[in-house]
């Protein structure tokens, strides 16, 4: 359940009873023909169906990630790794003050990774707490499906391409982009990065029907749910 849906009085009950919390963390990015929103939501929408049936409360996204590679693509917005970090503490240690003792990431973007090596880090300040980095598009699973549908799938292909990220209006392209080179990518400035991949997608097929869309979207929530269950 979101905290968007619930007061100060019944989230201080919930903790009478539970100590877990979610936390989704996005980005502000460019997906090529989808929204710029797409990890935004992505990561809270996997984090809220998971969570409802257990009744755990899931606090709103962290809007703004780490994307500095996309800085020349318009609207895509990225934080300084000591900004990122000083959020992710202060978000952390006010959880930590109402009793809150185990926190699920649920992360939606792959550059935010280094937010699991400073959960590590500050919870061995804070012995009492648990703080688990879930990357739900990639988690085995998950990550198993994908592939079993198309192995050819990364940022801004089909397999980000859900009614809830797909603009209206849009004719995408029907071709499989091929797999742009990493190694490449790695060495390259944003201008670059932008002049090397056009439009934004990674590689493979820009769409896949719903109903292959939704099979998957179903792992990952199954998938994330387990998460929030434990091992703690």
């Amino acid at each position: 359940m979101r905290i968007a849906d619930m007061n100060w009085m019944q989230l201080e009950n919930y903790l009478k009873q539970d100590d877990r919390a979610v936390v989704p963390l996005g980005s502000t990015e460019q997906h090529a023909y989808l929204s710029l929103a797409v990890d935004n939501i992505l990561a809270e929408k996997v984090a809220v169906d998971a969570a409802e049936p257990l009744g755990i409360p899931v606090f709103p996204p962290l809007n703004y990630g780490i994307t500095p590679y996309f800085l020349a693509y318009p609207g895509s917005i990225s934080l300084r790794l000591e900004t990122y970090f000083k959020i992710i503490e202060d978000i952390l240690t006010c959880l930590k003050g109402y009793g809150f003792k185990r926190i699920l990431l649920v992360n939606g973007h792959g550059g935010n990774s280094p937010a699991g090596a400073f959960a590590t880090e500050w919870t061995a300040q804070n012995p009492e707490m648990t703080v688990k980095l879930h990357n739900w598009w990639n988690a085995p699973k998950t990550l198993a499906k994908v592939k079993e549908i198309d192995p050819v799938a990364s940022h801004a292909s089909w397999m980000e391409n859900f009614p809830w990220t797909r603009l209206e209006g849009l004719s995408l392209p029907q071709e499989k982009k091929p797999m742009v080179s990493f190694d490449k990518m790695s060495v390259l400035k944003p201008q670059g990065i932008r002049d090397y991949l056009k439009e934004g997608n990674f590689g493979g097929e820009f769409q896949k029907d719903d109903e292959t869309m939704l099979g998957l979207w179903q792992v990952g929530v199954e998938e994330t749910r387990a998460a929030m269950e434990g091992p703690w």
